[in-house]
């Protein structure tokens, strides 16, 4: 199965690390946000990689270029015959494609250009710039039993500030340490059948357009995750994962349990 991952966004929201490079690149633990996405997705057997890229693409096409050289110790012959010869073993077998898809793309365009590689095949489709503990063997499950066009994993998030509950009587009762919110959101990490191209609004983004569509048809089914997740939208996000990295945390990380 192919993942389909939107990397072509500005990520307005953190330009302290977003005025040089897309926001899959930020860096957590030293490697992009991207690549540890990827790897977790490896891990449960997706090699096959469809990035869309869009704000300042070449960033993203060079480090896959050279991939290799950048994660690898290496020795460089240079000269008119130039020969790069990478040291130890490369871990990674895996298929990658880098589409641009424009600098200002809506994501439903962005998604649309995908078909051509995609073609009649189900796929997977996530966000490139969060990160989650997913089961893509259990979504998968889920997907398949619901018989639906598209899956959508959702999650319980923690909320940003601590809680106080207060009495009928003005009286504080207790403090609640950012508790699970009740409501669910939208993560990321869906299953689409082929015949979403055919719904696809280009000019809209996959919320306001695909989404919407999928649940007027009752066709959009959803798989509760209670794991780990953590976007990176925020200069805070960014240094929380990084915090984590440093303690030696790796959260995001699917063990399969």
């Amino acid at each position: 199965m192919k993942a389909v991952i939107l990397a072509g966004g500005s990520g307005t929201r953190m330009r302290e690390e977003t005025e040089f490079r897309p926001k899959p690149m930020v860096e957590i633990g030293g490697r992009p946000v991207l690549l540890h996405i990827m790897e977790n997705l490896a891990r449960q057997g997706i090699t096959d990689f469809i990035l869309l890229v869009g704000y300042k693409a070449s960033i993203i096409k060079e480090y896959f270029l050279h991939l290799d050289a950048y994660t690898h110790d290496f020795t460089i012959s240079l000269g008119k015959n130039e020969n790069l010869t990478i040291i130890g073993e490369t871990d990674k077998d895996w298929s990658v494609t880098v589409l641009d898809t424009g600098l200002s793309a809506e994501t439903g365009r962005r998604l649309a250009s995908a078909q051509k590689i995609v073609g009649t095949e189900r796929f997977f489709c996530t966000y490139g710039d969060g990160l989650a503990s997913v089961s893509i063997d259990e979504l998968l499950q889920s997907h398949a039993g619901a018989g639906t066009v598209g899956t959508m994993t959702v999650t319980q998030p923690s909320n940003r500030f601590g809680v106080v509950k207060i009495a009928d009587n003005s009286k504080v009762q207790e403090f609640r340490e950012k508790p699970k919110m009740s409501d669910f959101i939208n993560i990321g990490h869906f299953v689409f059948e082929p015949e979403v191209f055919d719904t696809l609004g280009e000019n809209e983004s996959l919320e306001s357009g695909l989404l919407r569509a999928l649940v007027a048809r009752n066709e959009l089914n959803a798989y509760k995750h209670y794991g780990f997740w953590e976007p990176m939208d925020t200069y805070r996000e960014y240094l929380l994962l990084n915090s984590l990295w440093e303690s030696g945390e790796k959260p995001w990380v699917y063990n399969g349990g």
